[in-house]
């Protein structure tokens, strides 16, 4: 059955040699030194482009980046390497293009002359927050670049691999909230970014396997122990972090409930959001024309709703004017 599934995946007349694989994914094989300039060139374009999309919340500046982004091809090269047993250098320019990107989203961050509302950027909050389902995309999406890579004949699927993966963005993601002073940010862009390396390095392993009967069985040794173990690693903060969005998302909707009833007695009162800022604060965001209920009716009516130890502050806008008031923590 898996040699059927093989067949179809990666036909026989259409898998190219581990040998044409290297010459794609090593930069320090064949021509070399225009394989290096290549990359950092496209590296360095692509991190600029993606820091000023991000930075002016642009969706086609970022899908622009993500298609001449050349950080998949040392990634690839990673799978390449554990599969055939020998190094290629790829870790180390993974490494340092991770490096290099990151740093030039802190340049950009700290060129922008006032502070980013990070949490209201799309192109940010898209990519700060990953759970299980963006892990599932990330690894359906390895398996297309793999295949893509290993047959003749379905290259061109590649710049859409490009795009899906999403490689640089979320490193200049966690640039940008670093040189903005949000590393909580930060750590959930490089969460997201990790998240797809891993998948890519291990689908690479799989698909690349494949290929050759003895790089398979040497691929099922220790190699894939290690991506097994990493994958585990990976799962864990990203699972943990889909519980704590569905959490949120539960509480908000709680709270908004609450606060209704709360303005049911005040006419023309309406709950407009329900923010949470952090786990431990909640902002409720309302707009009337009436005099509003006491506040500590409110706090009361929250207790058993949201854990305690949750601070909760009202924003009450009354036509132009805004006013905001701590109700404190429940």
């Amino acid at each position: 059955m898996l040699d059927t599934l093989r067949e179809r995946l990666l036909p026989e007349t259409q898998r190219r040699t581990s040998d044409e694989l290297d010459d794609d994914l090593n930069l320090r094989s064949g021509d070399a030194r225009a394989k290096q300039s290549a990359f950092w060139a496209m590296l360095v374009l692509s991190a600029i482009i993606a820091s000023a999309g991000v930075i002016t919340d642009s969706t086609a500046t970022v899908i622009g980046a993500m298609i001449i982004a050349p950080l998949s091809t040392p990634i690839m090269g990673i799978a390449l390497s554990i599969v055939l047993g020998r190094r290629n250098g790829s870790v180390v320019y993974v490494t340092l293009g991770t490096i290099t990107v990151i740093i030039i989203g802190v340049v950009f961050s700290l060129a922008v002359p006032q502070n980013i509302a990070l949490l209201s950027n799309s192109q940010i909050a898209s990519r700060t927050s990953p759970g299980l389902a963006d892990l599932v995309a990330a690894i359906a999406t390895g398996f297309a670049g793999a295949i893509a890579l290993s047959r003749r004949d379905v290259a061109a699927v590649l710049p859409g691999v490009a795009i899906a993966i999403s490689l640089v963005p979320p490193l200049a993601v966690v640039g940008v909230c670093l040189g903005q002073g949000a590393p909580n940010l930060a750590a959930g862009a490089c969460l997201l970014f990790f998240s797809n390396l891993l998948a890519m390095v291990a689908a690479g392993v799989i698909t690349f396997a494949t290929l050759n009967p003895l790089s398979e069985r040497h691929a099922r040794r220790r190699p894939g122990l290690v991506i097994a173990s990493l994958a585990v690693v990976i799962a864990v903060p990203l699972a943990a972090n889909t519980a704590a969005v569905y959490a949120i998302d539960r509480y908000s909707s709680d709270v908004r409930s609450t606060a209704e009833r709360w303005l049911a007695s005040t006419p023309d009162a309406t709950v407009t959001s329900v923010d949470f800022n952090s786990p431990t604060d909640v902002q409720i965001n309302i707009r009337h024309t009436g005099d509003l209920p006491s506040y500590s009716d409110l706090l009361d009516n929250l207790h058993g709703v949201i854990p305690d130890g949750i601070a909760v502050h009202v924003d009450a806008a009354v036509g132009s004017d805004t006013k905001i008031g701590e109700v404190g923590g429940n």
